[in-house]
């Protein structure tokens, strides 16, 4: 911690991260005997590399790998990231301590004309920086133009109200915490439009053994939406995918069950395989290991299942269709 025994709280500079690093905040500020949170901003590669899509990236830890870094060395105590930005295995000597309760998952579509996606025209430009969300639209909707989209939240607003696009698509979870819902047209429907993996979700990560510091992050664990995201991240690191792979995925929890839905596309929309099952997370006195584990279990399943459908294939040809050499 900070000589004045303050909690160092690494984050991006977007308004967005700024909420969700000033939430946990105000969260540990209400765990008893926690000390005071100070937010230090930490520039990542994803914040100055503007100028490339996201997919050509790679998309491993663009968001994040600066801001863990900075809490190996120690000039923080405490990483928050938006959780479908974190690497599936996180870099060692790290771990996600706490998973706060989760936002609305769905995308959204933002329409300068306030239509639904139906109603768009014939050629209408569709922004999105997302390759999953490209798949799922070309799918959906062939007859669009896809375009390239990067950028805080609030300036893609600003070049879909500049005229530079007909719609665009984002987390609904951001434009809720941002006090931007207003601006939704419709929210997609996460059968038709799977999100991303822990879309929603955030995630704070503190040092292994940090046991002072973990102590008061702990109590900000929301266990029903960690269950849902350690089995919609084990299907992920099945799969051996990224944010540069076209598959969705949405976990929920209900009665003690959880149940999980996923899907791959190909980038052209032309081939879907869709896997889905659940799992009872044992009887209401029932370990947060046993349930954890049962998760897990579940979303490697899952992973197999879309694997043996044929996933590899297509993630192998969209791939192919977008090699670069690395930026």
């Amino acid at each position: 911690m900070s000589a004045r025994g303050a909690l160092r709280i690494g984050t991006r500079a977007s308004q967005l991260a700024l909420w969700q690093a000033n939430r946990v905040a105000e969260l540990l500020a209400l765990q008893p005997e926690a000390p005071a949170a100070t937010l230090v901003h930490i520039r990542t590669e994803g914040d100055a590399r503007t100028d490339i899509p996201l997919w050509r990236a790679g998309g491993r830890a663009f968001f994040t790998h600066e801001i863990d870094r900075a809490l190996l060395g120690g000039d923080i105590d405490v990483a928050v990231h938006s959780l479908k930005d974190l690497a599936t295995a996180l870099e060692q000597g790290l771990t996600l301590c706490a998973v706060l309760e989760r936002e609305d998952p769905r995308d959204a579509l933002i329409a300068r004309a306030g239509v639904s996606l139906a109603a768009l025209p014939a050629g209408a430009r569709v922004g999105t920086s997302s390759l999953r969300r490209r798949a799922f639209l070309a799918r959906a909707r062939p007859d669009l133009k896809l375009e390239e989209l990067r950028g805080n939240v609030p300036t893609r607003i600003e070049r879909l109200d500049q005229g530079g696009y007909e719609a665009i698509v984002l987390a609904a979870a951001g434009l809720k915490r941002l006090g931007l819902a207003a601006r939704i047209s419709e929210y997609l429907s996460p059968q038709q439009f799977p999100p991303a993996v822990a879309q929603g979700a955030i995630g704070v990560v503190v040092r292994e053994g940090d046991t002072q510091v973990a102590r008061w992050v702990k109590g900000l664990d929301h266990f029903a939406t960690r269950v849902a995201i350690v089995a919609e991240r084990a299907l992920l690191k099945r799969i051996e995918g990224g944010c540069q792979v076209p598959l969705g995925a949405l976990a929920a929890v209900s009665d003690l069950r959880l149940s999980l839905e996923a899907r791959v596309c190909a980038l052209d929309g032309s081939r879907s395989l869709a896997a889905s099952g659940e799992t009872r997370l044992g009887a209401a006195d029932a370990t947060p290991a046993s349930a954890i584990g049962r998760a897990t279990a579940l979303g490697e399943r899952l992973g197999d299942e879309l694997l043996a459908q044929g996933a590899m294939e297509l993630i192998a040809q969209l791939r192919a269709a977008t090699a670069v050499s690395p930026p």
